[in-house]
């Protein structure tokens, strides 16, 4: 498994987490076997957004002897009711479903305290100056969470909340096709296939920026819905009319800017399995660029999606890296502080280029690779 920091919270968390679909309505000694998968394959990150009692309990006997390997992500706002599940913004259920939470996950704290389904502005307001971004920063304050979150799939709710400062953690929708809708406050929005009937071109302007935002203020992302709830996977049902395998939809959101972690949506071991795969498959399986090229009716023309064909550069540029730092701060204004250090410990710079082009044959998406490397040049100075 490969690990990696999530933001800057300190946490480290396999690339390949799980959501707990899964759990749901499974004997104790069926989710016990997935927390043993997890634990033999190294995935340690598990999000929590079911309020299911049943299922918080059964994980709670799971993790006994083994706490301290898992970094479990819970919500705040989630809560069972009347047998069933119901958001809230009631300060009493939210309380009284996370200490519930604790209790029968036998565990004295979680890695993330994530406010959940924020998808309006108007939400997002009354949690930053309400009750439960208050509760939050106190459990925060006295270690029962160690990091604040917020679950959306709205880039405009997110970036609210992310320029607040006041999360550390972001779970988001990130997928080819939803990374193509603007804004909307009705999920439903992104899974209309009427929406992508229509050409489309390129990654909305407002979820690339969400994602480069979050990289400068060093707020981590975990990624919810990388598999369009497993339509992407099949030809019929995916809005791109085009199949992607499972390991080119997790390759995709681990390569979009301060993506941590991926929490893969399996409902039986095998499905897991599947998923924990990614860590064995071959770079040519991973590759979406060739398919992504090919969805009718949507281009990616000139934009960088850091799939990594340019390579290999015969000077040793890694120009996918590069060029990710450029876009970050071309949308900043700004050099951050933390790229001009990524940057400067680069082996080889965008000084290096020879323009010899041979980066832009190899390019699916016609970027123009060169004048990258020279607003590059231009830019950090080297």
């Amino acid at each position: 498994m490969q690990y990696r920091k999530l933001g800057s919270t300190g946490i480290r968390v396999g690339e390949i987490g799980m959501g707990c679909e899964g759990l749901i309505d499974k004997s104790r000694e069926e989710v016990n076997a997935f927390i043993d998968l997890m634990e033999q394959e190294g995935a340690n990150c598990i999000d929590l957004y079911s309020p299911n009692p049943e299922m918080r309990s059964a994980l709670g006997q799971a993790l006994r002897g083994r706490r301290e390997k898992f970094v479990l992500q819970g919500h705040l706002g989630a809560v069972w009711k009347d047998g069933q599940y119901k958001k809230t913004r009631e300060i009493q259920e939210v309380k009284e479903s996370f200490e519930d939470q604790l209790n029968r996950l036998e565990t004295d704290h979680l890695e993330i305290g994530m406010v959940h389904y924020v998808d309006s502005m108007k939400d997002w307001h009354t949690v930053e100056n309400g009750p439960v971004m208050k509760y939050a920063m106190e459990l925060k304050e006295k270690g029962a969470i160690r990091s604040i979150g917020m679950s959306s799939h709205n880039p405009q709710a997110a970036m609210a909340a992310v320029k607040s400062g006041k999360i550390d953690v972001l779970m988001f929708s990130i997928n080819p096709c939803y990374d193509l809708m603007p804004a909307s406050e009705d999920v439903e929005e992104l899974w209309n296939e009427k929406n992508y009937e229509k050409a489309l071109t390129n990654m909305d302007p407002e979820r690339q920026a969400l994602y480069e935002e979050c990289q400068r203020r060093g707020v981590g992302i975990t990624v919810m819905k990388a598999f369009g709830g497993g339509d992407l996977l099949d030809a019929g049902l995916s809005l791109a009319k085009k199949a992607l395998n499972a390991f080119q939809c997790l390759n995709y959101a681990l390569t979009r800017p301060a993506v941590a972690s991926v929490m893969s949506g399996a409902r039986t071991l095998e499905d897991l399995k599947a998923s924990l795969d990614y860590e064995k498959a071959s770079d040519e399986e991973k590759d979406y660029a060739p398919a992504l090229a090919a969805f009718p009716k949507i281009s990616w023309a000139g934009h960088c999606m850091y799939c990594g064909h340019c390579a290999p550069c015969p000077e040793g540029i890694d120009v996918a890296t590069v060029t990710k730092f450029l876009n970050l701060s071309i949308a900043q204004g700004e050099i951050p502080e933390t790229v001009r250090e990524h940057y400067a410990g680069l082996p080889h710079k965008a000084g290096d280029c020879v323009g010899c082009g041979a980066c832009e044959e190899r390019c699916p998406f016609q970027v123009k690779v060169t004048e990258n490397m020279e607003k590059a040049v231009r830019l950090f100075g080297n």
